[in-house]
């Protein structure tokens, strides 16, 4: 298509639901010469507003890595290492419940490549990405460099196709001015921040609430009132002394991601070495937390601390904040370390905001008490009681710590890990602390207990009913409200739910009782993911055909398929109405060698089953969007317009309707 005609249909096209051809990413390239066999190549690309592209470092699981495939390298070049990458940004995706790293606004790639052959001058490299918006679209980009003139060229290009998206539908929503865009981008930042912030902050308040710096509260105020000459100066010197806390906190903070830098910490928290050695230090820090030993600081720290405090003034105050820190690390130091690896994996300024949040939350109660000293009266005595908020904390780190093993798991795909076995661990933690604050099971440093309170009592209630809650996960509940915590309901023994079966209709049994070349799919639908096994099924049943354009990695296809067909009066048309035929335009099978061929619409080689059907939705429907859903009779012409993500049931099952009436006409 024209570049004129393809400006025409961006700017014109959301009145109705129809393809557009789309290019979210521009490139261009360089090369430089840094010796007599190696160049640097550098791939520039400038990302389209609200899309992303997927690092080569994203984690597996989730979307499609980058890849950079050198074309003609054997035998005349070889690349050097991976390639290096701009920054990235990582967020937890819950429909594959992993970390994804992606590009957004702009991205750089650089690859060092060694020449094995001084007479091939040509260099030929295909860029392979995963672009995503409302829809997910593959794409390659093929470059040309020439060693002898040091010059480059995009030499063609993959073209792509997505499909208008709600955001896109003509009278619902206009696009919005850049400008509008940029202010809601700035506000999504600062609501992230703030959300840091307020759980940073909650954590600082749990760490106060422990038998390490609760007691240190009315000492510490105390001593700054009797020591001081007046009421003013004792208020001064805590309220210095708060700020010296928070000093503390931040320094560390800005020390991580200044170190570290928010790069490498993303890709940290998708690596699975990183995530085994969290679970296993999360793992100690709980067995500490439930009275098994004790974590300390060496104490001669503690000794140099307290002695440069004696010196008094505002130097004296800051190493008393330090002495601080480190004589409570044994209770702050998990919460401290958790903490830091989930805000680093935010990225930018996230640990800073974060020791900020949490730093405030320790500091506040010393300046508060330093100003109303009589308050000190109405705090509850030091007892039994920190220790059993030590306790719960303890049991939430176990917890958690399994969470991390999960991400291993899910990464290299071991299955040892499972849904049913994650919920299983969960329940068993849950509900040994729903004992515990029940007052039925007692652990090492917890004083005699004759009755439990009220307050412990409803504590003690709400995980009781957390515990219950989780329970039907076990035969495939979805438990929303903890959603992206366990492993996907796909990640599991029984993924079509206890039984095999997860009702409403259609096949329930096993695999002898399906259609030759079927599968189970999403909620027990028969699905056939060969195109010409469905449509001959089709043919034989007299039913139309749902052909569902899918992948692997699509986010967008998993919720679809968990919030959408998932409703009962949907569910029912697919297992009842429809053939349903899913291909996946990301699988990695190869095609025979016989079956391989070179595309007439794109130029691009055909070898894998992914690309065969990537290339039947761009040759016959003009698209290349997941997900992309297309209604066709029994000749293959279609019954309505295709349509794309629809999250609205009304309307999806409105069009599902509207093609089969049509069919039946």
């Amino acid at each position: 298509m024209k570049k004129a005609t393809f400006f025409i249909f961006l700017l014109f096209s959301f009145i109705t639901v129809n393809a557009q051809i789309l290019d979210p990413v521009k490139w261009t390239s360089k090369i430089e010469k840094k010796s007599d066999t190696e160049y640097t190549l550098t791939f520039d690309g400038v990302i389209d507003e609200h899309w992303h592209v997927y690092s080569q470092f994203t984690a597996d699981g989730g979307g499609l890595a980058l890849e950079v495939i050198p074309n003609n390298g054997e035998g005349n070049y070889e690349t050097v290492g991976k390639a290096e990458e701009s920054e990235t940004r990582t967020e937890f995706n819950e429909s594959f419940a992993v970390d994804e790293t992606f590009f957004e606004k702009e991205m750089q790639i650089i690859q060092t490549i060694k020449v094995l052959n001084p007479e091939n001058s040509i260099v030929q490299i295909e860029l392979f990405y995963q672009a995503c918006k409302e829809s997910c679209i593959l794409q390659d980009k093929f470059f040309e460099f020439d060693l002898s003139t040091l010059t480059s060229k995009e030499v063609k290009s993959f073209e792509v196709v997505a499909v208008s998206t709600d955001e896109e539908k003509g009278d619902k929503e206009k696009v919005a001015p850049a400008e509008d865009k940029k202010k809601d981008e700035k506000k999504e930042k600062q609501k992230g921040l703030l959300t840091i912030f307020f759980i940073a902050f909650l954590s600082g308040f749990a760490a106060l609430l422990t038998p390490c710096v609760f007691p240190m509260i009315p000492m510490t105020v105390s001593f700054f009132t009797k020591q001081s000459k007046t009421k003013a100066a004792g208020i001064r010197n805590a309220i210095i002394y708060g700020l010296s806390i928070i000093v503390i906190y931040v320094i560390l903070g800005s020390v991580v991601t200044a170190v570290f830098g928010a790069d490498s910490l993303n890709a940290l928290s998708t690596n699975v070495w990183f995530n085994i050695i969290f679970f296993v230090l999360l793992i100690v820090f709980a067995s500490s937390f439930l009275g098994a030993f004790e974590i300390m600081l060496p104490n001669s720290w503690a000794n140099k601390v307290d002695r440069q405090a004696d010196r008094g003034g505002m130097i004296g105050i800051l190493f008393m904040a330090l002495a601080l820190a480190i004589v409570s690390f044994s209770c702050t130091g998990p919460i401290v370390g958790t903490l830091l690896v989930e805000a680093a994996s935010k990225g930018g300024i996230a640990p800073v905001v974060g020791m900020l949040g949490f730093s405030s939350a320790l500091a506040l109660p010393f300046m508060l008490f330093a100003m109303f000293p009589g308050w000190l009266n109405s705090l509850p005595k030091s007892g039994g009681w920190l220790n059993t908020v030590k306790v719960v904390l303890g049991f939430l780190e176990l917890a958690l710590a399994f969470k991390f093993l999960s991400n291993a798991d899910l990464v290299l795909q071991m299955h040892l890990l499972e849904r049913e076995t994650f919920l299983a661990i969960w329940i068993a933690v849950f509900g040994a602390l729903a004992l515990y604050l029940f007052g039925k099971i007692t652990l090492p440093h917890d004083s005699p207990l004759k009755s439990i309170s009220v307050g412990r009592l409803y504590m003690g209630l709400l995980v009781l009913a957390f515990t219950v809650y989780l329970i039907p996960g076990l035969w495939g509940a979805p438990l929303k409200l903890i959603s992206g915590f366990p492993p996907p309901s796909t990640y599991s023994e029984s993924p079509q739910g206890f039984g095999g079966s997860e009702g409403g209709g259609g096949y329930s049994g096993s695999d002898q009782e399906l259609p030759e070349g079927a599968k189970l799919a999403a909620h027990g639908i028969v699905a056939f993911e060969d195109y010409n096994e469905g449509l001959a099924y089709a043919q034989e049943v007299n039913k139309p055909v749902l052909i569902d354009f899918t992948g692997y990695a699509c986010v967008n296809c998993r919720k679809m398929e968990d919030y959408v067909w998932s409703d009962k009066s949907i569910l029912s048309i697919l297992k009842n109405d429809v053939v349903l035929i899913s291909l996946y335009v990301d699988s990695k099978e190869e095609l025979p060698e016989s079956e391989q061929y070179v595309s007439e619409e794109t130029g691009k080689k055909i070898e894998t089953i992914g690309n065969k059907w990537s290339d039947f939705e761009i040759t016959k429907y003009k698209a290349n969007a997941q997900p992309y859903y297309v209604l066709i009779d029994l000749d293959e012409e279609n019954l309505n317009d295709p349509v794309g993500y629809t999250p609205d049931i009304t309307e999806y099952r409105e069009w599902l309707k509207s093609g089969i009436d049509n069919f039946e006409e």
